[in-house]
């Protein structure tokens, strides 16, 4: 099995915090409303990480080229 790339790894973790923030909104108790908002912030966060990741990727390419 082959490693994901960033970009994969970065639209799984969007997908994610959608589905966390969606479940957040559904819950009927604040505990649960409370975990998926948790869940939901964590994934926006790794998104973002992996959005970081991916530009450096775009840049140490763009290096390579030049």
């Amino acid at each position: 099995m082959t490693d994901p790339t960033t970009e994969e790894l970065r639209i799984e973790q969007l997908q994610r915090e959608r589905s966390e923030k969606q479940q957040a909104d559904e819950a009927d108790q604040e505990h649960d409303t409370a975990q998926h908002d948790r869940r939901a912030m964590k994934a926006e966060y790794l998104r973002a990480k992996l959005e970081q990741r991916a530009e450096a990727e775009r840049a140490a390419a763009d290096d390579d080229g030049a």
